[in-house]
């Protein structure tokens, strides 16, 4: 009897929480939701080739493949300009003299390598098949003709060779690789917006902050107090992340350290706002744990693991408003491109932004809880 009584005061405590049952039954179905919409998404797999003295056949073989589109370049030079500047994903160059192909990969995204590879070599078949039926007839009017003098042109049947070069690691380099920085992000964002949450809501639920506001201490003080002492620890926590990542999974780095450091300092940043944030709607940490998948889970879906520009308009628009989304932008500019910080001006605006509107909206949640 008396397992029943806690049994039924516990229900009865549950359903007049209405936010915590909304929280039970609405984010599971939201979750789900975005699951669908990004797994159900087209995944096919686009490449720019730049190719250098290739023959017009290759070239038409390749491009007769979906998603293969071929730009000719007069010189070397300048598809390699392009590759560098991420217009193309590959740049194919003939030599006559060697009867070889030369292919240089950005090998940023493995898929890409993979498709660059194989269509490659399916278009030199091609050319080898009509190189040699074009041979076979020219040899049959050479046979059939009069004139004793004329001799059959000499063919090559030898099929040229490929010799593979990448810009980014090498021939093992995996899909893992182009995730890699996403996922340094995430880490970073979902430690420090869990500590963070949990940490400001134990003192607001001990009675800590309910005594703060009751001096007259000003809430921005209040903000920017706890976002600075955080903060410290934030930016330990993150140069740590960044560098246990790196040296653990060796990483291949090919811009500079510190400018991996200083974008996960400020989305280490935006991530404690957040957290504050949610601290101040939250009433229990149970609702707090709740709001981990509602905020967390899309940082992932969005981020960038699944390629945005494949899904429809809309469901790119959601990824522009969620932090991480620019973070992973900007980590990956850095490692895998060798970007400066100051190519990436669009992606840092855009984390100062949500940082700074996190700070207005943390100053205007703590009203709700100073009583004058």
């Amino acid at each position: 009897m008396r397992t029943l009584a806690i049994t039924k005061r516990i229900l009865k405590e549950l359903l007049r929480d209405r936010r915590t049952l909304a929280l039970m039954f609405l984010a599971p179905i939201l979750i789900m939701w975005l699951m669908n919409v990004m797994f159900s998404a087209n995944s096919k797999t686009d490449v720019e080739i730049a190719t250098v003295n290739v023959s017009q056949t290759i070239r038409h073989n390749l491009a007769q493949v979906d998603g293969v589109t071929v730009t000719p370049t007069k010189t070397v030079r300048q598809a390699e300009d392009k590759l560098k500047s991420d217009h193309v994903d590959a740049v194919i160059e003939y030599q006559q003299k060697a009867n070889r192909f030369n292919v240089t990969y950005a090998n940023t995204d493995s898929s890409k390598t993979a498709l660059t590879k194989q269509e490659l070599k399916a278009a030199i078949t091609g050319q080898t098949i009509t190189t040699l039926s074009t041979g076979v007839q020219q040899l049959q009017s050479v046979i059939k003709a009069t004139n004793p003098s004329f001799s059959a042109p000499q063919q090559s049947n030898k099929a040229p060779s490929i010799s593979n070069h990448y810009q980014y690691g090498n021939a093992d380099t995996g899909f893992f690789a182009k995730i890699v920085p996403i996922l340094m992000g995430f880490f970073i964002f979902f430690f420090v917006f869990l500590i963070s949450g949990m940490a400001l809501l134990k003192e607001r639920t001990s009675g800590t902050l309910d005594r703060l506001l009751a001096t007259p201490v000003k809430r921005s003080e209040i903000v920017f107090g706890y976002m600075l002492s955080y903060g410290i620890l934030s930016i330990l926590q993150s140069t740590v992340i960044v560098m246990a990542t790196i040296w653990l999974l060796k990483v291949e780095v090919v811009g500079n350290i510190l400018n991996i450091i200083i974008i996960s300092v400020l989305l280490a940043f935006v991530a404690l706002a957040f957290g504050i944030l949610m601290s101040t709607l939250a009433n229990s940490e149970f609702q707090m744990m709740q709001f981990i998948p509602l905020v967390v889970v899309p940082q992932v879906f969005f981020s960038g693991i699944i390629p945005l520009d494949s899904m429809a308009s809309w469901v790119q628009y959601i990824g522009k408003i969620l932090p991480l989304t620019y973070t992973g932008d900007a980590l990956t500019q850095i490692v895998m491109y060798g970007k400066g910080l100051t190519s990436l001006g669009g992606d840092i605006l855009a984390l100062l932004i949500f940082l700074v509107v996190l700070l207005w909206l943390n100053i205007v949640g703590l009203k709700r809880y100073r009583k004058v």
